[in-house]
């Protein structure tokens, strides 16, 4: 697998949906993890990511204008204890409450699929990174029809133990714009990971589509100590 500039694969793609990264600082220092929304319609484009104790929930920019708060509304990322959740739906509630009860990340998973938005059948994208004592992994999963048949769920997990610094994972909902829109294929794309968080936090930004963009999540979480900076940026102000 060939390493690629994360503003290379946001520019070349005008709509890639929702996107999870997760990797490492290049000092090495630091756990990176960031979470993008995009939109077509109305309803997906109000939104905008405000803060939710130690995570973040989307909330409705102008609630008149909100038509189905279904798939739209949820809370991209969780913090339990020295793990970190993000996902693009509700299962990340899934997931922590799997994992307070000593599931895994997979097992958490095995009740969730895709989502029922037919004809895209969206998928379901998830990630945990766990800290502890100095030491940092993370996992990142897929939960998708089969070449769009929503008779069959494919379900694809991805562990990542000691990532190495100035790297990291990039995973997405669609390969690109269409009609229906066509899931993700593969592992999850190989980038480099630079600068601190204003600057990934800008490079990312800059690099999503104007019209399509809604809202920005980007943490740096010190491995060492556990503390954290967030950005948060959002479209609609």
């Amino acid at each position: 697998m060939k390493k690629c500039e994360i503003t290379k694969l946001l520019e070349n793609n005008v709509y890639p949906g929702r996107g999870i990264i997760i990797g490492r600082s290049a000092d090495g220092s630091k756990a990176v993890t960031a979470y993008f929304i995009m939109g077509r319609s109305v309803n997906s484009r109000n939104r905008i990511f405000v803060k939710d104790g130690e995570g973040i929930r989307t909330e409705a920019f102008d609630p008149s204008k909100l038509s189905d708060p279904s798939l739209i509304i949820y809370a991209p990322v969780r913090v339990l204890g020295n793990k970190t959740i993000v996902t693009n739906g509700d299962q990340t509630d899934t997931i922590y409450e799997g994992m307070d009860k000593q599931m895994t990340f997979e097992q958490s998973l095995r009740c969730r699929e895709f989502e029922p938005d037919e004809p895209n059948y969206t998928p379901r994208i998830s990630g945990i990174m766990h800290i502890e004592n100095g030491k940092y992994n993370y996992a990142m999963s897929i939960l998708k029809s089969n070449n769009g048949n929503p008779a069959s769920c494919n379900r694809y997990a991805f562990a990542y133990e000691n990532p190495v610094a100035g790297e990291g994972r990039f995973i997405h909902t669609y390969m690109e714009d269409g009609d229906p829109l066509p899931s993700f294929e593969g592992e999850p794309e190989w980038i480099g990971i630079e600068g601190d968080i204003d600057e990934f936090t800008d490079k990312i930004w800059n690099s999503l589509n104007e019209e399509n963009k809604v809202s920005l999540f980007v943490r740096y979480i010190d491995i060492e100590t556990g503390k954290y900076e967030t950005r948060i940026v959002n479209k609609n102000k």
